[in-house]
């Protein structure tokens, strides 16, 4: 079992709640836009991480983590992505993977609106975290926490970050 704290679109903002909600999970993963390698860093003291670039980020972080990362963790299918859109608006460029060997879990993060969705024509649970940093028009920034189990996704958790 694998407790998961899943963030997106931190545009280099680092909020301390970040340590408290992911103190007790096990791995902290990123869909994209982290805005700095500092920031990255700073989550990856915390636990282990995984993370894609997204559209703003630089060349320091699109060399340390790919465009695409795809993984099987406790049983469970991982693809993540930063511009991935959600079941029936997915973006172009992530269709022919999508389709052609769907995960069981698909995330990406971009549009700063929280979504979880399942796509009952992929078998697949689709999550954006939407954003938890303070840049964007969002107005409550938000993370999310779940777990993996045995092939299970399970126990999903969003948690807003303003007040």
């Amino acid at each position: 079992m694998k407790k998961i704290g899943l963030l997106s679109d931190t545009h280099s903002w680092w909020d301390d709640k970040y340590e408290k909600y992911f103190a007790d999970c096990d791995e902290i993963w990123h869909a994209g836009d982290i805005g700095s390698v500092d920031l990255a860093l700073r989550l990856a003291a915390l636990k282990p991480f995984r993370a894609v670039y997204g559209n703003i980020d630089n060349s320091k972080i699109r060399t340390a983590y790919p465009e695409f990362l795809r993984f099987t963790l406790e049983g469970v299918d991982v693809l993540m992505t930063h511009i991935g859109g959600h079941p029936d608006k997915y973006a172009q460029r992530v269709r022919p993977v999508l389709f052609a060997n769907p995960p069981k879990l698909f995330i990406c993060g971009h549009s700063h609106i929280l979504k979880v969705m399942f796509d009952k024509k992929l078998n697949c649970l689709h999550i954006n975290p939407g954003a938890a940093g303070n840049y964007g028009f969002h107005k409550v920034r938000t993370l999310i926490r779940f777990v993996l189990n045995d092939g299970n996704i399970s126990d999903l958790e969003v948690i807003e970050l303003n007040g």
